[in-house]
């Protein structure tokens, strides 16, 4: 087995070596890294939380994502592109999302822009930027797994053409492989191809 190749968890599953490094991987990694997601709201919040990540660890937000959500009402476009003066400053204090003032900002400019977007509009642009699973080689190892591509760096040039704030090439990378545009689950690994869910 390659360096950076899957290894078996404690069930003897084979996971990319990162889903296993923390035990607030697991889930994610089995059951939403990787996996199509749609709606614009769904894809509102992963656009967000990519944002927010910026700079930092995934883990930091993926273990703040239940409060951020409560900051944000859901990450439902509607409410947060009515947020006013005073949400602002709440979630400036809020200590328990990430307190930066500039992507509070972002998401809450982003929000009122898509706010006046056609239902599903978000999701068929993010979408129309999906590769063909059969042009991309399997990664073998995690050092096969790209930090940004032609791909990313289009939808990044799409959404900022479009008004979006705080989406470069590498946080629309991060974005296509959360939501499933791209499967970049190491070949071996139990939850390549969307597979069946482990129990846990």
């Amino acid at each position: 087995m390659s360096p950076g190749g899957p290894v078996p968890g404690p069930d003897g599953l084979l996971r990319c070596p990162w889903g296993l490094s923390t035990e607030d991987y697991v889930a994610y990694h089995d059951e939403e890294w990787g996996r199509p997601v749609h709606g614009d709201d769904a894809l509102f919040e992963r656009l967000c939380l990519e944002a927010f990540q910026s700079g930092l660890s995934w883990i930091t937000i993926l273990r703040r994502r239940e409060t951020f959500r409560t900051a944000f009402q859901g990450f439902r476009i509607a409410s947060v592109a009515a947020f006013v003066d005073e949400d602002r400053e709440r979630l400036l204090l809020d200590e328990g999302i990430i307190r930066n003032r500039a992507k509070i900002d972002a998401t809450l400019a982003n929000a009122r822009l898509l706010a006046g977007w056609s239902p599903g509009e978000l999701d068929t642009l993010i979408w129309s930027y999906a590769p063909d699973p059969a042009e991309r080689p399997v990664p073998r190892t995690v050092a096969d797994v790209p930090a940004v591509t032609d791909a990313s760096t289009a939808l990044s040039k799409a959404l900022k053409k479009r008004g979006l704030r705080f989406i470069g090439p590498t946080t629309a990378y991060a974005l296509m492989q959360a939501c499933g545009l791209v499967d970049d689950h190491v070949e071996g690994c139990v939850a390549r191809g969307g597979g069946a869910t482990p129990d846990h």
